[in-house]
């Protein structure tokens, strides 16, 4: 898998989980600042109605396809995406190559406590990791400026923003050219999940890709959310099939540019990716 697929307009990375562990390591390495998004289809329906955000997708270093709805919808482009990457999974991989090494990480979100509880338990499943910092996602713009401060002085190389979408794909847009660190991932709910606050999804339900649907059954109040899927289907379909009055084929929202990174030959391992978190490993 490579290239870029282009899905209502906003450009994702076509690339496995394991070749995205490894962009993201070059960057982790190199002298070049990136900005990772994870799209999903409530992300891409929101996108279609926020010029700002369609915009910060479309400037984004790395686009990760995480969630099975754009799978399925890539299935109607020119570069269909085989395998979701799944976000938490994908920092989970990175937290496994930055133990015991210099590399370094911060956590920025979620409720006050919760990125506190999370370095713990991270700190606690991945010896030698080094989570150098903390924030909570309630700020007002005295805070921000704190928390600001505090990344760059305390320099980590990967950040982690956990304070929803669109809000933290914006976030990073807009500061992380003044940012001391190398990788910036908005991460959303994950977090929470690192933390112990809120349970993933059974093995079973992740490798059928129906973790969307054990959050249902959890959060019942989602069935809103939930509902843009069949809408972001016919969306896709209707852009990629059916005319304009004018009898025209549809235009591409927007004009991708394609994001690459050279990354020297050498001999390739296949390493696993990490095992969801376990409920035990939690307690």
């Amino acid at each position: 898998m490579s290239g870029i697929c282009n899905i209502l307009g906003v450009p994702f990375n076509n690339m496995s989980p394991v070749e995205t562990v490894e962009l993201l390591n070059v960057y982790l390495n190199g002298d070049t600042k990136a900005a990772v998004c994870t799209p999903n289809p409530e992300m891409v329906m929101l996108a279609l109605k926020d010029p700002e955000f369609m915009e910060v997708l479309n400037k984004s270093t790395v686009n990760i396809p995480d969630g099975i709805g754009i799978i399925y919808a890539s299935r109607f482009t020119e570069n269909r995406i085989e395998e979701r990457v799944p976000g938490c999974d994908t920092v989970l991989a990175l937290f496994d190559k930055m133990k015991n090494t210099k590399k370094t990480v911060y956590f920025f979100g979620g409720a006050p406590g919760v990125a506190e509880k999370a370095k713990e338990e991270m700190e606690k499943r991945f010896k030698g990791l080094n989570v150098v910092g903390t924030a909570d996602g309630y700020f007002d713009e005295e805070k921000e400026k704190l928390i600001i401060a505090d990344i760059n002085e305390k320099k980590p190389d990967l950040l982690l923003v956990g304070i929803g979408f669109p809000k933290q794909e914006k976030w990073i847009a807009k500061h992380l050219d003044g940012l001391n660190v190398k990788v910036a991932i908005g991460v959303g709910g994950s977090l929470d999940v690192f933390s112990g606050t809120v349970k993933r999804a059974p093995k079973a339900f992740i490798k059928l890709n129906l973790e969307w649907f054990y959050r249902l059954l959890c959060q019942p109040s989602r069935i809103g959310r939930m509902m843009q899927l069949p809408v972001f289907m016919l969306t896709v379909i209707k852009d990629r099939y059916f005319k304009q009055k004018d009898g025209k084929k549809p235009k591409q929202t927007v004009k991708i540019k394609n994001y690459k990174i050279r990354i020297k030959k050498k001999r390739h391992v296949e390493v696993p990716m990490p095992e969801p978190i376990k409920d035990e490993e939690k307690n």
